[in-house]
């Protein structure tokens, strides 16, 4: 079910997902300290494992909003609760959009009230829509499992940089599996995928992965599961990262050699996260000497600078070889595409990562110079 309960303007701005039998669950959220009422409410509706509801709300984030802003929260629960049948506990809430603002209760009491009649089993198409703030499109995955569906949609264009989760983040599946393995699932997925995203370096109040398994199809085999669970949380995170606000380019950043998985994606985020970086990618520009800059500012590295190797799209820059003004040709090429890859062997280790982010454009800047208004 999504609808417009009007918090800001006529589109989607809220939506309920209802499994009919209680579900197995598992969620992870911002470190931010400023996280947040919905996260804190969500952390303790989650915590014994069971939910049987999702209730989102898009446009206000009910973040800094004080005591009204938590007692608004747990009334949506409740309110959400009694129109299911279910217990306010086992209803997990979910807010994004502006901070700041407080909850305009009484259309979401009137927004929330005959939800039930409303509801109807379908794609997540509506519900992948009503979470939507400054994306430009809905991001949803589907794939079969055996008997079971594992079905999955996230938001998030900026204030990306997640630690701990994503933006938002929801799948669901009618696998058989208990709450223990969706915890070790969830958090295998988020680490390689959603933790691995950044559009602004800028870690949300609000982000949040969570996992619903109400086991209507049976059991299936839990290692498939994880990796496939994984496989769609990261086809999602490189979604987000593609579709950053305003961003016209992927990049990607892989780092070897590293001393350590941390290492390397340390480096990889400071390459990724460069704003030198990102508006080079933007303009095309082969200006390599950002990218080098960029691991260089790690500072607690051994780094040996004649031994580090960087290369775009396999086009080695440094050492450059003989690579001049007249070699540059295929590297802007390479810059010119949708897709940027940027590869650095810090020669330290046999450690790697990958993370994924974009380009800066004149749009994110205009996006975010006018966001409240």
């Amino acid at each position: 079910m999504a609808k417009n309960v009007g918090i800001r303007d006529e589109t989607l701005d809220f939506t309920v997902v209802y499994s009919t039998s209680p579900a197995t669950a598992a969620a992870a959220f911002t470190r931010n300290t400023f996280c947040g009422h919905p996260v804190t409410v969500g952390r303790v509706h989650v915590a014994d494992g069971r939910l049987q509801a999702v209730v989102v709300n898009s446009k206000n984030a009910n973040v800094a909003t004080g005591p009204e802003g938590l007692e608004a929260c747990r009334e949506t629960c409740r309110l959400v609760g009694a129109e299911l049948g279910i217990r306010p506990e086992d209803v997990f809430p979910c807010s994004t959009g502006v901070i700041g603002r407080p909850l305009p209760m009484e259309r979401m009491r009137a927004g929330i009230a005959g939800v039930r009649s409303q509801l109807a089993p379908g794609r997540l198409d509506a519900f992948a829509r009503a979470i939507l703030t400054t994306d430009t499109h809905p991001k949803m995955r589907c794939a079969q499992l055996g008997n079971a569906v594992l079905s999955g949609c996230c938001k998030g264009a900026g204030m990306i940089e997640p630690n701990m989760a994503t933006m938002l983040a929801f799948f669901f599946t009618d696998a058989a599996l208990p709450a223990d393995e969706l915890r070790g699932a969830l958090r295998e997925a988020v680490e390689v995928s959603f933790n691995m995203v950044s559009v602004d370096s800028d870690t949300s109040t609000s982000d949040t992965a969570v996992v619903l398994a109400n086991g209507q199809a049976g059991a299936v085999d839990r290692h498939a599961f994880r990796r496939l669970l994984t496989a769609m949380a990261v086809e999602l995170a490189q979604e987000v990262a593609r579709d950053g606000e305003g961003a016209s380019k992927l990049i990607e950043v892989a780092v070897s050699g590293a001393p350590d998985r941390d290492a390397a994606r340390r480096v990889a985020k400071s390459v990724v996260n460069s704003p030198l970086v990102k508006s080079a990618a933007w303009g095309a520009d082969p200006n390599w000497g950002r990218v080098a800059m960029a691991v260089g500012k790690c500072f607690d590295l051994p780094l040996d600078p004649d031994r580090v190797r960087i290369a775009f799209g396999g086009i080695a820059v440094y050492p450059g070889g003989g690579l001049g003004p007249d070699g540059l040709g295929p590297l802007t090429e390479h810059l010119r595409g949708d897709r940027i890859r940027i590869e650095v062997d810090l020669a330290l280790g046999d450690a790697s990562a990958t993370v994924w982010g974009c380009d800066l454009t004149p749009e994110y800047v205009h996006i975010n110079g006018d966001y409240t208004t």
